[in-house]
């Protein structure tokens, strides 16, 4: 990865919830900083319970895949390809 940030490692229990719902290719999908950013915020979570909503957040954004961090985000298309559906 080629951050100017550090890079924040990939939890266990994230990466099986990424497996568990078939999204682990559509994370490995999304640029270096989004995976970086989506790691450090659910990590920087004080409570357990804002943890879980961020990771579900993450999970939501990229089974959709038109949002990151509830913002729209427009993924890289190969010439051709057609749009990606809006997540709302």
């Amino acid at each position: 990865m080629s951050l100017t940030r550090p890079e924040n490692p990939m939890p266990e229990d994230i990466a099986a919830r990424l497996d568990a719902a078939g999204l682990a290719a559509a994370y490995a999908a999304r640029p270096p900083y989004q995976r970086n950013d989506y790691l450090g915020w659910i990590a920087r979570a004080k409570r357990p319970e804002t943890r879980e909503k961020r990771l579900a957040q993450m999970l939501e954004e990229l089974a959709g895949g038109r949002l990151y961090m509830n913002m729209r985000w427009r993924p890289k298309a190969a010439p051709g390809t057609p749009p990606a559906p809006e997540n709302r």
